[in-house]
């Protein structure tokens, strides 16, 4: 066989080795989000609820919701379903 000197040499190996570095490590990321992506969509969420507890959202209605519950079942009073709902709506 015949050598060819016009190869890229040792400057190629350098080169060809930090590319395949940097692909196997952009596809383990890439793999690492899709990941973390797909497990996050899957969590427990409220549907059309998009305000963050604490301010005003999902938590506030689930206790205005559990008070109507309340008097729905008898629990309470009319009364006191009013009361406890204007002092849930005062604290927001």
């Amino acid at each position: 066989m015949m050598w060819y000197d016009g190869g890229w040499g040792w400057g190629g190996w350098i080169v060809m080795t930090v590319f395949m570095a940097l692909f196997w490590a952009v596809l383990i990321v890439g793999l690492v989000v899709l990941v973390r992506y797909l497990a996050g969509a899957r969590h427990h969420q409220h549907p059309g609820l998009s305000t963050p507890p604490g301010e005003g959202g999902w938590q506030d209605r689930r206790a205005e919701n559990l008070l109507a519950e309340r008097f729905a079942r008898g629990e309470i009073d009319e009364d006191e379903y009013k009361r406890r709902l204007a002092l849930l709506r005062e604290h927001r």
